[in-house]
């Protein structure tokens, strides 16, 4: 039988995803593969409407590839692992529904460029450092590093951050945007999952979330005009949807609204 690399469970409505290789749980063309699977099930699963990425253990959230098997594999086969990890990366990132990282620990390396991909951060006190170290192995953030810090961070902040390969507390990550939030060591996972249910029906319309989140992401990369154009569409579609009826008709009648993510 094949090795479970990544965990994948559901709870109301949350789908939690555990890169489970402790206890640095590197990621090989194995577990990604895996963790790509796991996104599309999250994706065209109707009941799930936010994803939450984790590490097992309590030592790393992920500390990136593993450099045992890159030191032995030919330069072609280095070239298709990042390719595929770019593409599953790419495909997390563009999931039409709000995907929270959960850093249990150490985040370092392709670990950071998997958070990176995810729309929000949230760290775990006091549970380690975040930071792209590649310039020491002589080689760069491959797996959308150089392009997802700069976005972020500026490209002044971010080109410092990875030439000098600094590695930093969650607290200055926090001072600087890289993660959203800085949660108790104590019952991490029971705090974000807590934080992640105020995105689901019937508190938020998740199907709004998810088109913000497509607004932004896709937005990003367009002109402004053109931005505005993706907006508006989006938007349409939203008023077609059951979510904004109710949406208007409770604010109207002076009510709590009840969403469904339809």
């Amino acid at each position: 039988m094949e090795t479970r690399l990544v965990e994948y469970r559901v709870e109301d409505g949350i789908a939690i995803i555990e890169l489970a290789d402790p206890p640095a749980n590197t990621y090989t063309y194995e577990m990604m593969r895996q963790f790509d699977d796991a996104i599309l099930q999250a994706r065209f699963d109707e009941s799930v409407h936010v994803l939450v990425v984790t590490g097992a253990g309590d030592r790393f959230f992920c500390a990136g590839a593993n450099i045992r098997m890159l030191a032995e594999v030919t330069p072609q086969y280095k070239y298709y692992f990042c390719l595929h990890a770019n593409e599953t990366l790419n495909r997390l990132e563009n999931t039409p529904k709000l995907v929270i990282a959960a850093l249990n620990g150490h985040t370092v390396g392709g670990g950071l460029e998997i958070a990176l991909a995810c729309d929000l951060r949230i760290a775990r006190k006091d549970s380690g450092k975040i930071g792209l170290p590649e310039v020491s192995l002589g080689v760069l953030p491959g797996t959308g590093g150089t392009q997802r810090l700069a976005r972020l961070l500026g490209k002044a902040r971010a080109l410092e951050l990875m030439v000098t390969g600094r590695l930093m507390t969650y607290e200055e990550a926090l001072e600087i945007g890289l993660i959203h939030h800085i949660f108790p060591n104590e019952n991490f996972m029971a705090h974000v999952l807590d934080y992640a249910r105020q995105f689901l029906p019937p508190r938020k319309a998740s199907r709004a979330v998810g088109h913000i989140k497509r607004a932004v992401q896709s937005g990003w990369e367009m002109s402004f005009h053109d931005g505005l154009a993706l907006e508006r569409e989006l938007q349409q579609l939203l008023f077609q949807s059951e979510d904004a009826r109710e949406g208007l008709t409770a604010y109207v009648e002076k009510r709590e609204p009840r969403f469904q993510g339809r």
